[in-house]
């Protein structure tokens, strides 16, 4: 079942977390934070949503990286009811479309909890602030990847925030599978 997350909450303080990648190593938010913005993506391996964008995620976090942003992707689904979203299995996943950004494991579900998190893909863009200006969509993709011209409306806002610390006003929300929370 598809679930879209509400509007951007404009100014919302970005949660502080540290969380290990699918190696174990921990990884925490001030490490990650950029200079000019910071990007915090939730997704999983088995959402269809993630896999019709993945590669496009890491065409877009990778120039938002040229741009002085950080930029993490997190997984918080409940493995033991959804085994494919296992570190392990992140691990491949990161590997197989070139991540060049940490793909970390919130297995207490706290974190994704303290953002908000409601669906998989779900992006989180903050300025150099650490105040959210983009809770939107990566571009018009769904189930399947979009046209291959679409408009990249996450890359552009966080762009636009890297160059001005404010978000568009205009923004459509991003829809997937929700998150699988525990029981």
């Amino acid at each position: 079942m598809a679930v879209s997350p509400p509007v951007c909450d404009f100014g919302a303080t970005m949660p502080d977390f540290a969380l290990p990648d699918p190696a174990g190593r921990m990884h925490r938010l001030d490490e990650i934070a950029g200079a000019r913005g910071t990007l915090v993506m939730f997704i999983c391996n088995h959402c269809p949503y993630v896999q019709a964008i993945a590669d496009r995620i890491r065409r877009d976090a990778a120039d938002l990286q040229k741009h002085g942003i950080g930029v993490v992707a997190i997984s918080a689904n409940d493995i033991a009811e959804y085994p494919q979203d296992a570190p392990a299995q992140m691990k491949i996943e990161a590997a197989r479309h070139g991540f060049t950004f940490p793909y970390l494991y919130d297995e207490t579900q706290t974190v994704a909890r303290a953002y908000g998190a409601e669906c998989t893909p779900d992006f989180f863009g903050y300025n150099a602030n650490g105040e959210l200006q983009y809770r939107g969509r990566l571009d018009a993709s769904g189930r399947s990847a979009g046209a291959a011209d679409a408009r990249r409306e996450l890359y552009e806002a966080m762009v636009q925030i890297a160059e001005t610390g404010q978000g568009p006003r205009e923004q459509i929300p991003s829809m997937g599978c929700s998150i699988k929370w525990k029981a």
